[in-house]
């Protein structure tokens, strides 16, 4: 099978009785329809490592992850977890703050072991409950440049955040310096910090993949240093090239929300979304040469916090 995709900003809208799927997500609610849907799956998992074709009664083995590519399309549907995960839990910025823990490197060795990184995390997430009490969390890990990692920590209170200053969190920590940040413009959080972990500073990116020719595309950002505006370049997508295979990029408290998934009529989403605003949308086109069939699929996401 020779699947061709083409994406396009003009959208292929559904007709009032199509069946579309509602993903709502807190603030942002996304709408996804199918022209063709498959309901027959003809696969059964057997263990980690063998399946069956129920077609054919055959018995095979599971591709594993064995490429960077792979490995890539891989972090990109983590990332689409998170951020969902994320805006499902971030309804009021104002209860939460978003923590980055470092590593400290006196002997100028990056801490690779990722053992070691969740261990680390565990013992700071139980003394800051012990000092602030009840809250849930969400934590995402990220892979740096030089082989160190950076841990990126929501704390979602039930009520407003309270006040933490900076080196009594560094102190709670322990492993090296923090830095914590207030989301109060953010009205997408889960789209802001899943970007954050994904894209990555074009000059970093270039120097540890010279060689490396295709991205995702570059982006520019508009900082202001010292009262003077200047643009970064990100490589989109840059930093999923060093996230390892199989690992579990990001983790939650028991007491998070997960996305709330229904079907309906177009007529009905809209009557749902109907207060919202739209934010983006796009129409994936799947063609099969081998086969001549036609598929396509339409995104669209609306945000209610948003005017």
């Amino acid at each position: 099978m020779i699947l061709k995709k083409t994406v396009s900003n003009k959208v292929d809208k559904p007709f009032l009785n199509e069946q579309v799927r509602v993903k709502e997500t807190g603030n942002v609610i996304e709408l996804m329809c199918m022209k063709h849907v498959n309901r027959t799956c003809f696969i059964r998992k057997l263990d980690n490592d063998h399946y069956i074709d129920i077609r054919t009664g055959e018995l095979k083995e599971a591709n594993h992850i064995e490429n960077r590519s792979q490995n890539m399309n891989s972090v990109r549907n983590s990332l689409a977890r998170l951020r969902d995960l994320i805006n499902a839990n971030v309804v009021n910025v104002l209860n939460c703050r978003w923590v980055t823990l470092t590593y400290a490197q006196p002997d100028g060795k990056p801490m690779t072991d990722t053992v070691r990184l969740y261990k680390d995390y565990e013992h700071y997430i139980k003394r800051l409950h012990r000092r602030y009490g009840s809250f849930e969390y969400i934590v995402a890990m990220e892979p740096q440049g030089s082989g160190s990692w950076h841990a990126h920590v929501i704390l979602i209170f039930p009520s407003k955040a309270p006040y933490i200053p900076n080196d009594e969190m560094s102190s709670i920590w322990g492993q090296g310096f923090t830095v914590t940040k207030r989301l109060d413009n953010v009205d997408n959080v889960g789209a802001y910090l899943t970007a954050y972990l994904g894209d990555m500073e074009m000059e970093e990116f270039f120097h540890s993949f010279p060689s490396v020719r295709y991205t995702d595309g570059i982006k520019e950002v508009e900082i202001e240093v010292n009262g003077q505006k200047k643009i970064k370049r990100y490589v989109k997508g840059g930093r999923l090239y060093f996230y390892p295979p199989n690992f579990n990029l990001y983790r939650c408290s028991r007491g998070c929300k997960k996305p709330v998934v229904s079907y309906m009529t177009e007529k009905r989403a809209e009557e749902k979304v109907s207060s919202a605003k739209l934010t983006f949308q796009r129409s994936v086109y799947l063609e099969d040469d081998e086969t001549g069939k036609n598929n396509s699929i339409t995104y669209r996401y609306y945000n209610f916090s948003r005017k």
